[in-house]
């Protein structure tokens, strides 16, 4: 299974690198869903799409996000302290200035997103699929382990 997720996010990747046309109008696409500001906190969300969403400040504090979908949506301000976002999907999206401290992103895929002022204190990355930019840009701030797995984040990151 876990060699199937990463043949998958390969596949993916290679595709979105043919065309970075398309990662460019994702993340410039005017949102379909405008959600912004909702409280999401501690709610069951598995499987749910939110793609091209405005999810500006929106609070995701310790739901159950496990392989949602936030494909060009953009979640600035977010917060997602101790949510589960276990095989996530996030292609373009958008998590600046968001916390994601004591989250688990564990098996999720997270190209061409961007992480600008992000708190990642004690999330936990683990097999995550993430552009080697972001991973660079994410080390230089990792910090803490993450109170549910017990991963620490510069691990998770692959941090030298």
């Amino acid at each position: 299974m876990r060699y199937f997720k990463v043949l998958v996010a390969l596949l993916l990747a290679f595709i979105f690198l043919l065309s970075p046309e398309s990662a460019l109008a994702a993340r410039k696409a005017k949102p379909k869903l405008d959600l912004s500001g909702k409280d999401f906190s501690g709610q069951t969300l598995i499987s749910s799409e939110f793609v091209e969403a405005n999810l500006d400040n929106t609070n995701f504090n310790n739901a159950d996000i496990r392989g949602v979908v936030f494909n060009g949506s953009t979640l600035k301000g977010s917060s997602l302290h101790s949510a589960d976002f276990t095989n996530g999907l996030a292609y373009a999206a958008d998590f600046s200035n968001a916390d994601l401290s004591d989250a688990v992103f564990s098996e999720s895929i997270l190209l061409k997103s961007r992480f600008d002022e992000v708190n990642i204190n004690g999330t936990d990355f683990s097999g995550v699929v993430l552009d080697g930019t972001n991973v660079k840009k994410l080390c230089d701030v990792a910090d803490g382990v993450n109170s549910k797995t017990g991963v620490a984040t510069r691990a998770s990151l692959g941090c030298k």
